[in-house]
C-alpha cells in the first residue's frame, strides 16, 4: 500500500507548484526534475499508482532539499511574516477592539452550539468531500435535496449520476442521513480535542512541543493527512518540533491548521489575540504564512462567537490578527465581498471557482473565500451558512465544520435546528484516547472548565 503524499516523487511536484505560488525562482529544480522523466503534474489525491525507480526516487529527495533552500522573495517576507510578534504587528492585533468576555449560561450555550455546530457541518461535507462542484450539484438535484436543505442521501440517487460522482468512500457508510449514528470519527473533530486535552494538561502556557508530543501520543498516523503527515514522519526522524513542519513539506499554506484552532477561541471568549497566540503555537508544528494565518484567524473568529458577537464583528475579529496584504486576508476578504453582492448563490460559487479554481482542493486560501462567502451570505443563519459552505465544494467537511463552528456558536445550542443536530446523538466516534463516545454536553462542560 502506498500512503497519500508520503512518497517523495509525488511530494516534488506539489513542492514545485508551492514554490511558484510564493514567487521563489524553482526553474532549475523543474528543469532537472522534468529532463529525469519526472511527473509534470501533482497527483491531485492520494499517491500515485506505482513507486518511482529509486534513482528518480533519489533525485526527488535532492531536490525537495534544494528547495527548502531557495530563499523568499523580500516582499512575500515583509507581507507574510512567520514570527507571532511580527504577525500581530502587521495586523495591529494588539490595538483592535475585542468583544466583550462572556460569561454564564449564555457562554457555556454558545461553547455546546460550537461543539455541535462542527459536527452537524462536518457531517454534511463528509460525503462529497473530494467530489467535483459540478458532482455536488448532480448527487443534490438528483435526489431532490437542492439547494441544499438536508444531509445527504442516495435514496433515489441515479445510478448513472452516483457512477460517475461517486461518493467520499470513507465517509458513505456513516454519512448519508439515511445511515447516520451520532457522529463518526473525522480529524476535524480529533483536532479540538487534541486541544481539549493541551489546554487541560499544558494550559495556556503550552509550547509547539507540547502539540508535537500529544500527536505522537494520541494521533495514529494513519489519522494525519497533507502537512500534518510529513511533520509526524519529521518528528518521528528526529527534528525539532519547531523545524519539523519546514522540512520537504510543500503543504504549509494548506488547510491543516485552520481545522485545529476553534477550541483555542472557545475557550478564551472575548480575547482574540490570547486565542490567535494559542493557535499560532499549534499551527508553527506542521503550516507556514497562510496556513498559520488560517489557524489564527478560526481561533479568534472563535473567540467573538462565543461572546454572541453578530457575524461581521467576528468575521473582522478573526481578520484583525490576520497580516493585512497577506493572500489570506485578501482570498477571505474576496470571499466576503462576494458573499454580500448581488450574485446568485450558484453564480457567486461559479465566481468563487473561477478565481481559485487553479488551487489544490485542499489549499487554504481557495477554502478561506469559501468559508469568507458562506458566513458573509449566512448572517449567522445556522443551516443557511453549512450549506452554503458544503454546496461551493473543495474542502467541504473542513469548510463546513468551521463555518458550522462559528454559526453554532452564534446561535447557541439551544436554538440549533433539529434536523441537524439531532442524528448527532449527542456521540463522537474517535480514535483519540480518552474522548471515544464522548458526549458533546460533557465536552462543553470542560471547555467552559479550561476557560477558567
Amino acid at each position: 500500500m502506498r500512503l497519500s503524499w508520503t512518497q517523495p516523487e509525488d511530494l516534488l511536484p506539489h513542492a514545485l507548484v508551492a514554490a511558484d505560488l510564493d514567487g521563489r525562482d524553482a526553474a532549475g529544480v523543474r528543469e532537472r526534475w522534468l529532463a529525469a522523466g519526472g511527473a509534470a503534474e501533482p497527483v491531485v489525491s492520494g499517491a500515485s499508482p506505482e513507486p518511482a525507480p529509486a534513482p528518480l526516487r533519489a533525485l526527488a529527495r535532492e531536490l525537495l532539499a534544494e528547495l527548502d533552500e531557495i530563499p523568499d522573495p523580500a516582499a512575500l517576507t515583509t507581507d507574510e511574516p512567520e514570527d507571532l510578534e511580527a504577525i500581530l504587528a502587521a495586523a495591529g492585533a494588539e490595538s483592535a477592539p475585542a468583544p466583550p468576555p462572556a460569561a454564564g449560561a449564555e457562554y457555556a450555550d454558545r461553547v455546546h452550539g460550537a461543539w455541535l455546530g462542527r459536527a452537524a457541518g462536518c457531517l454534511l461535507g463528509k460525503p462529497v468531500e473530494k467530489v467535483s462542484l459540478e458532482g455536488i450539484r448532480a448527487i443534490a438535484r438528483a435526489t431532490g435535496n437542492w439547494p441544499l436543505d438536508s444531509y445527504f442521501t442516495e435514496i433515489g440517487l441515479d445510478p448513472w449520476v452516483a457512477a460517475k460522482y461517486p461518493w467520499n468512500r470513507r465517509s458513505r457508510p456513516t454519512s448519508l442521513v439515511e445511515n447516520i449514528d451520532g457522529m463518526p470519527e473525522d480529524d476535524d473533530l480529533n483536532f479540538p480535542l487534541i486541544a481539549l486535552h493541551l489546554l487541560e494538561g499544558a494550559g495556556r502556557g503550552l509550547t509547539t512541543g507540547d502539540v508535537a508530543q500529544a500527536w505522537l501520543d494520541l494521533l495514529p498516523g494513519g489519522r494525519v493527512f497533507t502537512a500534518e503527515r510529513i511533520t509526524y514522519r519529521n518528528l518521528l526522524d528526529g527534528h525539532a518540533p519547531e523545524e519539523a513542519g519546514r522540512v520537504r513539506n510543500p503543504f504549509r499554506d494548506w488547510i491543516g491548521a485552520q481545522i485545529r484552532t476553534d477550541l483555542y477561541g472557545w475557550a478564551t471568549p472575548g480575547d482574540p489575540v490570547e486565542a490567535a497566540r494559542l493557535a499560532w503555537t499549534d499551527a508553527r508544528l506542521s503550516h507556514g504564512r497562510n496556513g498559520i494565518y488560517g489557524a489564527m484567524f478560526a481561533a479568534a473568529a472563535s473567540a467573538a462567537a462565543v461572546t454572541g458577537a453578530p457575524v461581521d464583528t467576528v468575521l473582522e475579529t478573526g481578520l484583525s490578527v490576520v497580516p493585512p496584504r497577506s493572500r489570506y486576508a485578501a482570498a477571505l476578504r474576496r470571499g466576503i465581498d462576494i458573499g454580500r453582492g448581488g450574485l446568485d448563490d450558484e453564480a457567486a460559487v461559479d465566481a468563487l471557482h473561477e478565481e481559485f479554481g487553479h488551487l489544490h482542493w485542499v489549499h487554504v486560501l481557495n477554502n478561506a473565500a469559501l468559508l469568507g462567502f458562506a458566513l458573509a451570505r449566512g448572517a449567522g443563519a445556522f443551516e443557511r451558512t453549512i450549506t452554503l459552505a458544503v454546496s461551493g465544494g473543495w474542502d467541504t467537511d473542513s469548510v463546513g465544520a468551521t463555518a458550522g463552528a462559528l454559526a453554532g456558536a452564534m446561535t447557541g445550542a439551544k436554538h440549533l435546528p433539529p434536523k441537524w443536530i439531532g442524528p448527532l446523538d449527542d456521540r463522537l466516534a474517535t480514535s483519540v484516547p480518552g474522548f471515544d463516545g464522548a458526549r458533546f454536553t460533557a465536552l462543553a462542560i470542560r471547555t467552559v472548565e479550561v476557560s477558567r
